[in-house]
């Protein structure tokens, strides 16, 4: 039925509401009342009307795309700008753009925006509200594509609960009612197709709530940021990038990564080096391609490991407060320079792993906090949704659409990034509902329990995904407590995690090193009690950032003792680390014993390597790195019980401890000796578990490393002696605040191989 509306003498076909509700940016369909339809006249049979709202435009005119000698003058149906012209002569629709003259004189031509079909099917909406559409980036967020011919970005966004959603830009001059954007069925989500768009246009979303409150928002789903402190999202074809790393990814997929080795170098790359020549800034991710690859290759390290590098607006959070979960940050560049940097990991053999935040996010206006005006990624009720002490928001786990926002989002950066694990921050806060908070600031489960079940659940479905779908990719969980099964299979009841941060570890290790050597006899069970529970999870033994940072001191200025004690100490902190089964990770600086506390806001000191300890514990740690790669022994077994074996671990009035570590070969067993006091021994016996010859492969006294010479130049034969509940020993040299590891060469028989 044909509906008319007089304003000044005009005739509409739309009715008042409707043309009201798109003037006043209201409307949640603008399609059905925008663009071109066909009208039943009744008798007179079907005429086409267009419809347009362009607030800026003196004059429109609608051309035939495929017959330009026919055109159609719009006339203005209400001043704010909404146009309509009737063409009584045309009954079908047909293609067509617009001719518009704005007060100024300039004149513009494009496809009208309302001529064109949804471009998310109503199955992917399907699965997206189910949970379950892992590629949901694919069709959310603004994605540059050609429709019927014509080339444009596609937007869409989910937000439920907004009365009226636009997405404006520098190509509509940031004007909520020029692309008002429609709502697909009961989706939540809203979507447009812009035509003549392309790679580089800014632009963010105008909600207006059911309150008429309205914001500003970044795409969720955006690829790409303008640099802090702006925040619009900008448009950007991930796809548009040509990958060297095949040989890589095709060996990923066949790897056991838990009996190879991984020691992976942690780096926050805003800070790892800077160039003071151009007012101190950070590297880009084409110069850190060179540079920082370089590095890690050289000192040989298997993996980087990248604290966030998402989107966030603040440096000081280190990326942990992320607003732009597809997007990495455009401080060191765009996206495609960032896949450059994988890409020349990947080429010269070094993994790569992301620091990844799931468990909350920033209240920043523009981010995901109360995006359509109410609590859509986070609880409504501050006991649920907010981290007191964080200032921060926490994700609802139990809706469908936040969980697959994080799960796509996780595949989102191994799939097109082709990056090779992502290490899961903050994991105990999600597991716990109480996780920082006092009584009264939380809610118990429907069990009546602390625990998270909506989180418990989400990290089993991620996991179980991931790592189905990709063989060799890692999922790493920094989790602080107890929870049992954390890399137990989900299947087997599990979180599914592949593997754990070891916190007990280094938070006993850490308490051990600090104290001064003559009371660390005292402590023996700092140093040792690791093994007890070494092998109900699969551990990572980190030495991260946050252990060098808030008044803790850096690695070197925690050791007790004067300088050659520090350093000395480091290097048998150092070693014990890499015989202890697990993986390893050391954060940047570590390497070279870095003084000052790590500051986000300033390089390492780099300069420290023209000093004699600093340049000679960079060698040590470059050579304790090869120790580690040539010898299966320390990383075959380091999950499995046999393949680490106490030969004496009581010996606490002189702090030494002695250990076996062994492969899936007799002849790769290695024999670590760490002495943790400045008292050299000269004959010193340790008991053995084969006999034979046995040579000195490495010492961390070695003056090359400013030690103090304390070796084991020659080959040691074994004795018939008992020792250390052994059969065989052998008498050895044992360095200050050392570390030497011994290989057999010879053996007598293999009956003595326990």
């Amino acid at each position: 039925m044909k509906l008319l509306f007089a304003a000044k003498g005009m005739i509409t076909t739309t009715s008042v509401t409707e043309l009201l509700k798109i003037v006043n940016v209201e409307h949640s369909d603008p399609h059905h009342v925008l663009g071109m339809h066909e009208i039943d006249e009744g008798e007179k049979g079907v005429v086409i009307a267009v419809r347009q709202f362009i607030p800026q435009a003196k004059s429109i005119t609608v051309v035939d795309a495929e017959d330009e000698t026919k055109k159609y003058d719009m006339i203005k149906i209400h001043e704010d700008g909404f146009f309509e012209v009737i063409i009584p002569d045309r009954s079908q629709w047909f293609k067509y753009y617009i001719s518009v003259v704005d007060f100024e004189g300039n004149e513009w031509e494009t496809y009208d925006t309302y001529s064109f079909a949804p471009t998310m099917s109503e199955y992917d909406r399907y699965l997206f509200n189910a949970g379950n559409h892992y590629k949901i980036y694919e069709k959310l967020g603004a994605h540059i594509r050609e429709v019927d011919g014509v080339k444009g970005v596609s937007f869409a966004v989910w937000a439920p609960n907004a009365k009226s959603v636009s997405v404006i830009g520098d190509f509509n001059s940031w004007d909520e009612r020029r692309n008002q954007m429609r709502i697909l069925g009961e989706s939540g989500i809203w979507e447009m197709f812009v035509p003549g768009l392309q790679e580089g246009d800014k632009y963010k979303y105008y909600i207006k709530s059911q309150n008429n409150d309205t914001c500003l928002k970044s795409d969720p789903y955006g690829f790409y940021s303008e640099l802090r402190p702006n925040t619009a999202s900008i448009v950007f074809d991930i796809n548009n990038y040509e990958w060297d790393d095949k040989e890589w990814i095709d060996r990923r997929e066949f790897i056991d990564v838990y009996n190879n080795p991984m020691n992976i170098y942690e780096v926050h790359l805003g800070s790892w080096m800077r160039v003071p020549e151009e007012e101190n800034r950070s590297l880009t991710y084409l110069e850190a391609a060179d540079r920082l690859v370089k590095y890690v290759k050289e000192m040989g390290y298997t993996h980087i490991e990248l604290l966030p590098i998402e989107e966030h607006p603040f440096d000081g959070s280190w990326g942990y407060q992320v607003t732009g979960y597809y997007a990495p940050t455009s401080r060191y560049g765009n996206p495609r320079e960032f896949k450059a940097f994988v890409d020349a990991c990947h080429k010269n053999g070094i993994g790569v792993f992301l620091d990844w935040v799931p468990a909350h996010f920033p209240k920043d206006a523009h981010g995901l906090a109360k995006f359509d005006g109410t609590a859509l990624y986070e609880h409504a009720d501050p006991r649920k949704g907010e981290h007191p002490e964080w200032g921060t928001l926490i994700f609802n786990y139990g809706r469908n659409e936040v969980r697959n926002f994080l799960i796509a989002n996780a595949i989102y950066w191994i799939e097109e990034y082709h990056l090779d694990g992502l290490r899961v921050d903050a994991v105990a806060s999600m597991l716990y509902l109480d996780y920082g908070k006092s009584g009264g600031q939380w809610i118990p489960n429907e069990r009546g329990g602390r625990e998270n079940l909506e989180a418990e659940e989400f990290l089993k479905h991620m996991n179980s995904v991931i790592t189905g779908a990709h063989p060799g990719v890692m999922m790493i969980a920094e989790e602080s407590t107890s929870w049992a099964g954390v890399t137990t299979p989900a299947q087997y009841g599990g979180l599914g995690f592949t593997m754990k941060w070891n916190m007990g570890w280094m938070n006993d290790y850490l308490t051990y090193l600090k104290k001064d050597c003559i009371y660390r006899k005292y402590h023996q069970n700092n140093l040792t009690f690791s093994l007890v529970y070494a092998y109900t999870e699969n551990f990572v033994l980190v030495l991260s950032h946050d252990e060098v940072v808030h008044m803790k001191g850096s690695m070197a200025t925690k050791m007790p003792g004067d300088l050659w004690q520090k350093f000395a100490n480091l290097r048998v902190a150092y070693g014990y680390m890499y015989g202890h089964p697990g993986k390893m990770l050391n954060f940047m600086g570590n390497e070279f014993g870095q003084f000052s506390e790590w500051s986000e806001a300033r390089s390492l000191d780099w300069h420290l390597l023209e000093y004699d300890h600093h340049k000679q514990m960079q060698d040590y740690i470059k050579d304790l790195n090869k120790l580690y790669i040539d010898n299966p022994a320390m990383w075959e077994k380091d999950f499995d019980y046999t393949g680490f074996e106490w030969i004496e671990c009581d010996d606490a009035d002189r702090s030494v401890v002695s250990f076996v570590r062994k492969g899936s070969k007799p002849e790769d067993e290695l024999l670590f000796i760490c002495n943790f006091t400045p008292e050299t021994y000269f004959d010193f016996r340790v008991g053995v578990t084969i006999s034979g010859t046995y040579k000195e492969i490495f010492n961390s006294d070695e003056e090359k490393y400013g030690g103090s010479g304390v070796v084991n130049r020659k080959e040691i034969n074994s004795d018939r002696i008992d020792w250390n509940r052994r059969q065989n020993s052998i008498s050895i040299k044992v360095p200050p605040l050392g570390v030497a590891v011994f290989k057999r060469t010879q053996k007598d028989n293999m009956r003595d191989y326990n």
